[in-house]
């Protein structure tokens, strides 16, 4: 399967790995010479083609002139993650329960490839996958961060339990400050979806919950935003001054 991504920084960013790029379509009035250049250094097709052709394979996205037909992302299993952490790192999970803005999930993407996290666990239903637009807003981050898609939430977090992995919520209910959690154990970070939250029967499964203080006058944090704390004072904790 193919699909399309835009946007410069993500281009360059597949053309310099080992994806596959098909071909590069740069916007005829653009003409940018270091991803042209990079084309033909990859042996890459190229086209110079009309503004029209991005409204017609992309619709109404930023696409800064330049956009590429590239292999469909592919995900890895649970076990694939857990085989590539190497020999005695702490291992670092994150899920995501229901997340839906794309945006969010670049963004989240972009803080764990930062910040050395082993992988990202999604579901399969009521939640973005790897797109286009994902692809952009993580600046390339997608192409080195792994993704698991899973069908059952909850059971691959039973699973990952039977194997030494603590499970931690971000939820107010029955938590504690963010910042009282020893994480120098097994991880597994859960974010939930930008407007309920973390499912019940996910809930469930967290052996405890985290929840980031908050003195103004709105109730919570973006979802990427959230998770960069988060993963911020898991890095801290890990990697103390």
């Amino acid at each position: 399967m193919k699909q399309y991504i835009y946007g410069k920084n993500t281009i360059l960013e597949a053309l310099r790995g080992e994806k596959s790029v098909y071909t590069v379509y740069i916007q005829n009035n653009l003409k940018d010479n270091k991803i042209i250049e990079l084309c033909k250094r990859k042996k890459v097709r190229f086209e110079l083609v009309d503004k029209s052709e991005f409204i017609k394979k992309l619709g109404n996205v930023k696409h800064q002139g330049v956009m590429a037909e590239v292999k469909e992302y592919r995900y890895y299993s649970i076990d694939e993650i857990l085989n590539s952490i190497p020999e005695g790192k702490t291992p670092l999970l994150l899920m995501l329960d229901g997340l839906e803005d794309p945006h969010n999930l670049g963004a989240i993407l972009r803080t764990c490839d930062a910040l050395g996290v082993d992988g990202v666990i999604i579901g399969k239903n009521r939640s973005v996958g790897l797109n286009g637009t994902v692809a952009k807003v993580s600046t390339g981050a997608i192409d080195y961060v792994k993704v698991a898609q899973v069908t059952n939430l909850t059971r691959t977090l039973e699973d990952l339990k039977k194997r030494s992995f603590w499970i931690v919520g971000c939820d107010l209910d029955q938590s504690q400050d963010y910042r009282q959690v020893d994480y120098n154990l097994p991880l597994v970070i859960v974010i939930g979806s930008e407007g309920f939250g973390i499912s019940r029967l996910v809930k469930k499964s967290c052996d405890f919950n985290v929840v980031l203080p908050m003195v103004g006058h709105v109730t919570s944090l973006n979802a990427s935003v959230a998770t960069a704390v988060i993963l911020y004072q898991v890095y801290n904790s890990r990697n103390p001054l």
